[in-house]
């Protein structure tokens, strides 16, 4: 039921046709408070970035999952006088305004917004990562000044909570693990026979997320192939490089691009296990994603991995950044019998407690 404080709620973030993990999660939370009870709407971009600050494709021609209306598309980043009025029209319409926080490139028009709330509207900040992986030095100013603005911070890990008071002590920071918003996709197929000795690295392609400590581990396991399928940021001169010195291009397929959910079945279907080398991570979905598509997942013991595997039966864990390690685990996955044991130890995540208990904490403080 609602709480009887808030009852109409607002989120602001990207939403289809924007593509990636933010705009699921703001369409899939949209739906959930929606059947909690909750007067729900979302207020999303005709324009999120310049160009220049993010190099890959923005939007999609199809959503992943349900579309969610109402949803206005009228924030601009380039038009910092629509800001004020939108955020003004916000706190006359809402009880609650929920800022879906991604980046900090996000905090100036955040900041027009809620001067033009004025105190009119509850507001919360819900931060993805309180600070990027890879962050600007001028990104830790951008939050605090963020984070004191509003009334209520909520974040997805006892990590990213002392992140956020780090920056801002005696916030009102709450944290809820982040829940299962994955692309809808048909159920996977189960498989029998032998392993087919490929592996599987999915996602965008950036430094944090390892891959070339995983190029290092796999050249040290012959006979072993890999898929890269992801959007490169930085292009894929450098893995081709890397590729080139290991001496294991032919070994290794790159799909540059971004995959919609309907090629996802059979992405996952050609691949024994998904892998996941991060050197860092707070709340990552692709774990969960893995299982749905009933690969085993070997990942770095970081973020919510070690709370989404269990090692040793649907997965294995390692340090982060350790290539020789990742080798070893990669060696232990293909030790006869073994694919196959932890492939039927995978079991699809219940998204459903996740969910209910977030509700809460974005609805309910």
């Amino acid at each position: 039921m609602p709480s009887s404080a808030v009852r109409r709620i607002a989120l602001v973030g990207p939403a289809h046709p924007y593509k990636g993990g933010g705009a699921a999660h703001t369409g899939e939370l949209a739906h959930r408070l929606r059947a909690a009870g909750y007067d729900t709407g979302i207020e999303s971009w005709r324009a999120q970035y310049p160009r220049m600050l993010y190099p890959g494709r923005q939007t999609l021609g199809e959503p992943d999952g349900p579309a969610f209306e109402p949803t206005r598309r009228e924030l601009a980043w380039y038009r910092p006088d629509g800001w004020w009025r939108r955020g003004r029209a916000l706190g006359r319409a809402a009880d609650l305004v929920v800022l879906s926080v991604l980046t900090p490139l996000q905090v100036p028009p955040y900041l027009g917004l809620l001067a033009g709330i004025g105190g009119r509207a509850e507001t919360l900040a819900l931060c993805h990562n309180v600070l990027p992986h890879e962050r600007r030095r001028f990104d830790p100013a951008l939050m605090r000044a963020l984070l004191r603005r509003v009334d209520r911070v909520l974040v997805h890990s006892g990590e990213q909570r002392a992140a956020a008071l780090r920056l801002v002590p005696g916030a009102q920071v709450a944290a809820a693990p982040l829940p299962p918003h994955l692309p809808a996709a048909p159920p996977a197929a189960p498989r029998d026979g032998e392993p087919l000795g490929r592996l599987l690295f999915f996602g965008i392609v950036r430094p944090y997320k390892g891959l070339d400590v995983l190029l290092r581990a796999l050249a040290q396991v012959p006979g072993v192939g890999l898929t890269v399928a992801g959007e490169f940021w930085g292009g894929t001169e450098p893995v081709r490089a890397q590729l080139a010195e290991l001496g294991i291009a032919d070994r290794v397929e790159l799909r540059d691009g971004y995959l919609p959910a309907s090629r996802l079945p059979e992405l996952f279907a050609a691949a024994d296990a998904l892998v996941l080398p991060y050197r860092s991570a707070t709340a990552s979905q692709n774990a969960w994603l893995g299982h749905e598509h009933g690969l085993p997942v070997i990942a770095s013991r970081v973020g919510t991995f070690p709370e989404q595997i269990r090692d040793g039966e649907d997965g294995l864990l390692v340090p982060p950044g350790d290539a020789d390690a990742l080798a070893g685990a990669i060696e232990r996955f293909y030790r006869p019998g073994e694919p196959k044991r932890m492939r039927e130890a995978v079991r699809p995540v219940d998204p459903g407690p996740y969910w209910d208990r977030y509700v809460d904490a974005v609805a309910a403080g």
